[in-house]
């Protein structure tokens, strides 16, 4: 009787062991937050509006909402449009995230009646907006400086302070209950006014997290919300926010196209996020964004040719992909952070590239987002620390991806039997068949995805 017990211990062992995926189905902690249904299959696009256009305000970005909806965008993320703080102010236009008032539009941008019809027209175009909020500090022109002075941390000398080394910015004290209290106030009034549909939140894990529980279930009293933290702190996604950065998978594609790194580590990241990452919570995967882009280089600049490669892997493995101003455009320049910096959109060479991996996930449902979508499963080669193959699938819908994530051409033989189906690349629509102990040969940083035809 004991050796049975064994046995079936080890079987059942070995069952749990083969069936684990890279998608969290450890015993790691669960999302309890109500997703709202809109973002199963959704992407995101940040929106730098002082760059945009050259006049850089909200009625001349409207023009474009129709070209990026026709490119596949759903979620739009607008940096701060608040007026920004004069005091302390770095370079001639200052920082997005000096905020000099919550409840008004930067009249650089507009007015509150044109965010609003802006907001309006994504809707009906059905496209969903967020606005960037800036919770842990204000300019040092806020009106708070003065008429609430309590609102704020003091040094050991009681005196305000900046955090950090942002100087045109001062630290709010999240002790202070009146200040949460309007802080709330103001998050609401752009739900309400302008009816945005979520947050994303700077410096996130700066802020007290109780605050950030307290908003979520106030807020979603006036509606279901979609709220994204700049942190990578997991508690944030118990109860708080949908979707964090995915900053360690991004540290690791830029040391992969520097050879700091192979694609063994890719598998390694997913693997740690089995016990880590809370089930059904979001992580955002990204090539670039704002800070990405001004501070440490384009993404061709980091990425050279293998560009497009490493956007294929962050639009296609778990999380939700995110397009950062002027990437369909190439964008070869490191944006000013603080003065006008249009722009060019007289080509967009790559929408096509864009439009092809956001539409994929749309109708590809073993590519949808958190609970939603499937698991990640590494399809193992003979050469491993160059090529990065996976599948994902979900019911009847399947996708396999194959990476060349090396400069150089790359002989490969696939090892396991997973991937064996008949599939179309998206990219070129030609048929492929893969078999067991298939070899390919892969050109430099070459791309393959593949979406399985066959239903059952």
């Amino acid at each position: 009787m004991k050796r049975l017990i064994f046995v079936l211990f080890v079987v059942l062992t070995v069952f749990v062991s083969c069936n684990r995926s890279s998608q969290n189905r450890g015993k790691g902690p669960v999302s309890k937050v109500a997703h709202p249904e809109w973002i199963r299959n959704a992407n995101i696009y940040e929106v730098n509006l002082r760059q945009f256009t050259n006049e850089g305000n909200i009625s001349s970005f409207i023009k474009h909402l129709p070209r990026l909806r026709n490119m596949g965008v759903d979620v739009l993320w607008f940096m701060p449009i608040h007026p920004i703080g004069e005091l302390n102010r770095k370079g001639a236009l200052g920082s997005y995230y000096s905020i000099q008032d919550y409840k008004l539009v930067n009249s650089e941008f507009g007015v509150i009646e044109e965010f609003q019809m802006m907001v309006k027209l994504a809707h009906e175009l059905g496209m969903y907006v967020i606005i960037d909020w800036v919770a842990n500090h204000t300019a040092w022109d806020h009106e708070w400086v003065t008429k609430h002075p309590d609102w704020y941390a003091k040094n050991s000398s009681g005196e305000m302070y900046s955090p950090h080394d942002w100087t045109d910015v001062v630290q709010l004290d999240y002790s202070n209950q009146e200040l949460r209290q309007a802080m709330l106030d103001a998050m609401a009034f752009w739900v309400r006014e302008a009816d945005i549909d979520g947050f994303r939140c700077d410096v996130a894990d700066l802020v007290p997290l109780d605050f950030w529980e307290q908003a979520r279930e106030e807020l979603e009293e006036i509606k279901p919300l979609f709220m994204l933290a700049e942190s990578d702190k997991e508690p944030l996604l118990i109860n708080a926010f949908d979707m964090d950065y995915g900053w360690k998978l991004h540290h690791i594609a830029n040391k992969i196209a520097i050879k700091e790194a192979d694609a063994n580590s890719i598998q390694r990241y997913f693997d740690g996020l089995e016990n880590s990452f809370p089930k059904g919570a979001i992580r955002m995967n990204f090539t670039s964004n704002h800070d990405e882009n001004s501070w440490n280089g384009t993404e061709f600049e980091r990425f050279n040719d293998g560009a497009e490669a490493f956007f294929v892997l962050m639009a296609t493995v778990p999380g939700m992909p995110l397009i950062y101003t002027g990437q369909e455009a190439a964008l070869k320049k490191r944006l000013s952070f603080f003065d006008h910096d249009p722009v060019d959109w007289s080509d967009v060479p790559l929408t096509s590239f864009y439009r092809t991996l956001l539409n994929l996930k749309k109708r590809n449902s073993a590519l949808w987002n958190g609970n939603w979508g499937a698991p990640l499963r590494r399809v193992f080669t003979n050469n491993d620390k160059a090529v990065y193959a996976f599948t994902r699938s979900m019911d009847n819908d399947a996708v396999m991806v194959i990476l060349n994530l090396t400069e150089s051409e790359q002989q490969v033989q696939f090892q396991s039997e997973d991937h064996i189906a008949e599939y179309v690349n998206v990219f070129t629509n030609q048929t492929l068949v893969m078999e067991k102990d298939m070899q390919m040969t892969l050109k430099p940083w070459e791309y393959i995805v593949l979406e399985k035809t066959e239903k059952k």
